[in-house]
């Protein structure tokens, strides 16, 4: 049988590529209690031979909020998980009827697995590779009061975003002229 030749090489190799990577779709929200129940079935089922991880992707993120800086943990992909499984009817029942579960993708009722460029992408992200992305609450244009340092109560309009320095250009008016100045994220708020 086909599938006995594909798990008997994936043993051999025995690394995170055991089996193919799936995405399913799950309630909005949910996607830990997803993962949390699916891992339950695997367990009682037996399945560990077949459905070997699941992930729910989540990117690292610097959030500006009430004066402090944080990072923060944001679902890459909200209503989906991913699950690396040799797909066969039986491990296919077992995930697809997990509570939670709407469905894989994939055209129909055949679920298609990411090819090996969209995994590798998806794990650089998950990684964390490099600096954590900047969470921008602010748009060109917008109107900000500064809530410290020597511009303090003043207001002005958002010039230009610097997201990777945590920073915007604001025009502010002193002395009845627009002059620019750069602040910090933590230094603004929203009027």
């Amino acid at each position: 049988m086909d599938t006995n030749s594909n798990e008997h090489k994936d043993n051999d190799t025995r690394d995170e590529t055991q089996g193919e990577w799936y995405v399913i779709h799950t309630y909005s929200g949910y996607e830990n209690k997803v993962k949390t129940n699916l891992e339950q079935r695997i367990a009682n089922m037996k399945m560990d031979d077949k459905i070997f991880e699941i992930l729910v992707p989540e990117e690292e993120e610097i959030d500006y909020k009430e004066g402090k800086k944080r990072v923060v943990k944001r679902k890459v992909f909200p209503g989906y998980v991913m699950v690396n499984m040799i797909m066969d009817d039986e491990a296919w029942y077992v995930v697809r009827n997990t509570p939670g579960v709407t469905g894989f993708v994939g055209p129909g009722s055949k679920p298609i697995p990411l090819d090996e460029d969209e995994v590798d992408m998806i794990f650089r992200r998950t990684r964390g590779e490099g600096t954590p992305k900047v969470r921008v609450r602010f748009k060109l244009g917008q109107t900000l009061r500064v809530k410290s340092g020597p511009f303090q109560g003043m207001m002005g309009t958002v010039q230009d975003i610097m997201a990777d320095r945590g920073k915007l250009r604001m025009l502010i008016s002193i002395f009845g002229r627009e002059t620019p100045v750069e602040l910090d994220f933590n230094q603004v708020e929203e009027v």
